[in-house]
C-alpha cells in the first residue's frame, strides 16, 4: 500500500468521513489522482462511498470495518518497532525523549485543530 494510501486511511480514521476533495487536499494530491486511488481501495473493501445526509449531492467517502482494522494494525506495529528501538536507547536518551514528551502531544493536538 502506498503512503497516500495509507494516511488517507488514517485521515479517515481520525476525522471521520470526507468528501474526495478534502482528502486531496490533506493528503497533497489531486482530485483526479485521490478519485483513482479511494477506487483501487473501495475495490479492496477499505473504503466505501456514501451520501451526505446533509446534502444528497455530496458523496462522502468512509472508512469500512477493513479499513479500521487496517489502520489499527500498522499502528500497533509502529508501536511494537519504536518500543523496539526505545529499548536499544541509552538512559539518557530516554529521558531526552520523555522531556519532549509535551511538546509532541502539544503538536498532535494543534494539527488536529487544524483538521
Amino acid at each position: 500500500m502506498s503512503i497516500t494510501s495509507a494516511a488517507t486511511l488514517a485521515t479517515l480514521d481520525r476525522t471521520g468521513p470526507r468528501r474526495i476533495t478534502d482528502l486531496a487536499v490533506n493528503e497533497g494530491v489531486t482530485q483526479p489522482a485521490m478519485t483513482v486511488l479511494v477506487r483501487v481501495m473501495e475495490e479492496s473493501g477499505l473504503v466505501e462511498r456514501r451520501g451526505d445526509p446533509s446534502d444528497k449531492r455530496v458523496t462522502l467517502v468512509w472508512l469500512t470495518e477493513a479499513g479500521a482494522s487496517y489502520v489499527r494494525t500498522r499502528r500497533q506495529a509502529g508501536v511494537e518497532a519504536f518500543a523496539r528501538l526505545i529499548d536499544e536507547l541509552t538512559s539518557e536518551e530516554v529521558n531526552a525523549l520523555q522531556g519532549a514528551l509535551p511538546a509532541l502531544l502539544h503538536l498532535a493536538e494543534l494539527e488536529d485543530q487544524n483538521q
